[in-house]
C-alpha cells in the first residue's frame, strides 16, 4: 500500500526544545498508534500533519503531495486536538456547521452533516445548547464530531479519550475502529498503553523528538515484558502475604516502606495471576495495589538507559 503520510528528515523546534527530530518515516491506511509519554512530540507530528505547525527541516507528505506546495490536501484531513478552543456562546451545532463552512460545504450542506455528526456522536439533544454548559466529555465528543464531520480520509486524534465516560469511551474506540474497516487512515495518539492495545496492532513509538520503534505492538509489548517492574500492596497481613509471595519464581525481590509492601517482578502477567490466586485462596484482606512502573515513562527510560 502506498503512504498516507511520509516524512523525510522532519523537525520542529521551539526555541532550544525539541518538538520532533529527524523523524522519517512512512504511515499506510489503516488505525496506527501513536504511542510515548508526554512531552515526547507526538501532539507536534500531529499539528505538522494537519498544517497547525511549519516544519523548520525536512519534509512531509500528505497523500502523495508535498505540504508546502499542496495546502488543499488538507481538505481531506480532520484533526482532533488534546486541548479544546471552542467559541463558547455557540451551540454545539452552530459550531459543527461553522466548521464544515470553513471547509468549504454550502450552508444547507453544512447543516445536515453537522446534524449527522452529532447523532453520531450522541450531542443531539444538547445540539441547541451553548457550549460553555457542556461537560468535558461532552466537550471532548463535539472535538471529535468536528474531526470526522466532512469525512475526511486522514483521521489525527490527539488523546481523544480524555475525560469520556466508559460508555463513550467504548462507542467511540469502536467509531475509530469502523474508521479503520472502511479504508481511512487513523492517527490515534496516546500515553496509554492500552487503549492503543485495544484500537490496533501497529503502532510508531516516539520518544524526545524521535521515533524509537514502528510495527507490530506485539514487538513493543516483548520489550516490556523484560521491564522489572515493581508492585506497592497494602495489607494489613503484609508479613503473611510476603512470605507467601517469596516463592513465587517471578518474585525477584520484597521490601517494606510507606505502609505496604514493595515487590519487584519479571514477569508481571505470572506474578498477578498467583496474587490473585493468594487473594482468594487465602483470604487476604488487600486494600491497595499498584504499579509506580506500569506506564510508558518508565518502560522508555528502562529501554533507553540499559
Amino acid at each position: 500500500m502506498s503512504a498516507v503520510v511520509k516524512t523525510h528528515k522532519l523537525s520542529k523546534w521551539y526555541g532550544r526544545v525539541l518538538g520532533v527530530n529527524d523523524i522519517s518515516l512512512e504511515i499506510t491506511p489503516g488505525i496506527k498508534g501513536l504511542l510515548g509519554p508526554n512531552g515526547a512530540g507526538k501532539s507536534t507530528f500531529l499539528k505538522i500533519a494537519a498544517g497547525q505547525l511549519k516544519p523548520n527541516i525536512g519534509r512531509m507528505y500528505l497523500f502523495g503531495h508535498d505540504i508546502r506546495r499542496r495546502r488543499k490536501v488538507f481538505g481531506r484531513v480532520g484533526y482532533c486536538p488534546e486541548y479544546d478552543g471552542f467559541y463558547l456562546e455557540m451551540t454545539g451545532r452552530q459550531f459543527l456547521a461553522a466548521m464544515l463552512r470553513l471547509q468549504g460545504h454550502p450552508r444547507a450542506t453544512a447543516s445536515e452533516m453537522a446534524l449527522r455528526a452529532l447523532d453520531k456522536i450522541g450531542l443531539t439533544d444538547r445540539q441547541d445548547d451553548i457550549i460553555k454548559t457542556y461537560s468535558l466529555g461532552m466537550r471532548q465528543r463535539l472535538k471529535i464530531a468536528q474531526a470526522f464531520a466532512h469525512e475526511p480520509d486522514l483521521l489525527l486524534l490527539d488523546e481523544p479519550l480524555n475525560g469520556v465516560d466508559p460508555v463513550w469511551r467504548y462507542r467511540v474506540m469502536e467509531m475509530i475502529r469502523d474508521f479503520g474497516r472502511q479504508g481511512k487512515t487513523v492517527i490515534v495518539s496516546s500515553h496509554i498503553l492500552a487503549e492503543i492495545e485495544s484500537l490496533t496492532d501497529d503502532i510508531i513509538l516516539i520518544h524526545q523528538g524521535q521515533v524509537f520503534a514502528q510495527g507490530d505492538i506485539h514487538y513493543i509489548r516483548d520489550l516490556i515484558d523484560t521491564h522489572p517492574h515493581q508492585v506497592f500492596i497494602r495489607t494489613a497481613r503484609e508479613r503473611e502475604l510476603a512470605a507467601v509471595l517469596a516463592g513465587e519464581p517471578s518474585v525477584s525481590g520484597i521490601g517494606f516502606e510507606d505502609g505496604g509492601m514493595m515487590v519487584r517482578t519479571t514477569n508481571r502477567d505470572s506474578f498477578f495471576q498467583h496474587l490473585m490466586d493468594c487473594i482468594v485462596e487465602q483470604k487476604f484482606d488487600v486494600e491497595e495495589i499498584t504499579s509506580p512502573d506500569d506506564n510508558l515513562q518508565a518502560v522508555f527510560d528502562y529501554l533507553i538507559g540499559r
